[in-house]
């Protein structure tokens, strides 16, 4: 597994990193054996980079993650949390105070004393705006309680927004084959910055596996379901905010330039890589063989520039008109 630099934290990560989100539950049913299963390939596939939050399963995330760690104690992780989504904090309750008890809840949950990467989870925009957020994690870094901070966000306006703060060492994003606009502004910003990207929804909640049939039933605790329409939280967060029939349609239309011999998820990570401003790609995985399949992306050639040109032409002609949210 090829390593990359996350910006001013100077943390040499994985390509490929390992988003824990379905470890506390979202995207269905998943007890513990399994998780570490998941977590045990994710290691001897050379995943160093691990993303977990205070709310996945509400801390059982985290908890998880700590009790892998306990059984693998001379493992070299970077794990990285985030804070902000938590009913004590959003969407207008937060302070100062507030936002350092849930780091240290986290903290505690993970088993560490300082948290390598604690990331803002998409707060509202103002909060960004405000600035003053920004202020309290410095101080927290000072005090030792985090290494680094980065955010988490949902637009491309909120990301630019963060890149004004110059201890920022991160900034995950929304970026795949069918959210390509961080290209235009974002990504140059970033790297000039001296800002990792890490990169979510590589697959757009699973869309670009190129598994899904029109009309897919998913469990009634995946998120796949109850967000559907943006119920719970940003519809971009499920499906890039592409309605599902419709996702699976603009799917087939990606087989144009699918090489014979790859998977479509494949085809869909190495498009994120091929970005040199993209420090690591966090992909799920509900099954280990899932975080096999995502690491062979990293041993893919590049994509040719041809093929590039052509993805963003269909991007820009018969994909962004169907996003719902803002971008």
């Amino acid at each position: 597994m090829k390593t990359r630099r996350l910006g001013k934290s100077g943390f040499e990560v994985s390509e490929i990193g390992l988003g824990c989100w379905q470890l506390g539950g979202d995207f269905g049913p998943l007890n513990e054996q399994q998780a570490g299963e998941i977590l045990n390939q994710a290691r001897e596939n050379g995943i160093n980079f691990w993303d977990t939050a205070d709310v996945y399963g509400d801390g059982r995330s985290e908890s998880l993650i700590a009790d892998w760690r306990k059984q693998h104690s001379n493992t070299d992780l970077k794990v990285a949390t985030k804070v902000g989504r938590s009913g004590r904090l959003f969407p207008d309750k937060f302070s100062k105070q507030q936002v350092k008890n849930d780091i240290q809840a986290s903290a505690k949950r993970l088993g560490v004393e300082c948290i390598d990467l604690i990331q803002l989870h998409c707060v509202p925009p103002q909060i960004l705006i405000d600035g003053e957020i920004f202020s309290w994690l410095q101080d927290f870094k000072h005090e030792g309680l985090i290494e680094h901070y980065g955010a988490s966000v949902e637009t491309i306006e909120e990301g630019l927004s963060c890149l004004q703060d110059k201890e920022l060492a991160s900034l995950q994003i929304i970026f795949n084959v069918f959210r390509q606009d961080a290209m235009q502004q974002l990504l140059p910003k970033a790297a000039a910055n001296d800002v990792g990207i890490i990169v979510r929804l590589p697959l757009a909640s699973g869309l670009l596996s190129g598994k899904f049939k029109a009309n897919h039933q998913f469990a009634q605790s995946d998120h796949r379901n109850y967000n559907s329409e943006g119920q719970a939280f940003s519809v971009g967060e499920t499906f890039s905010g592409i309605p599902l029939n419709k996702g699976v349609e603009l799917v087939d239309g990606l087989r144009n330039w699918l090489p014979s011999d790859w998977e479509m998820a494949a085809f869909a990570l190495r498009w994120v890589l091929d970005h040199p401003q993209v420090s690591t790609v966090i992909a799920g995985a509900s099954k280990p063989q899932h975080v096999i399949a995502n690491c062979l992306a990293a041993d893919k050639p590049s994509l040719s520039t041809k093929t590039h040109q052509q993805l963003t032409e269909f991007y820009q002609q018969q994909v962004k008109q169907h996003i719902r949210g803002q971008i």
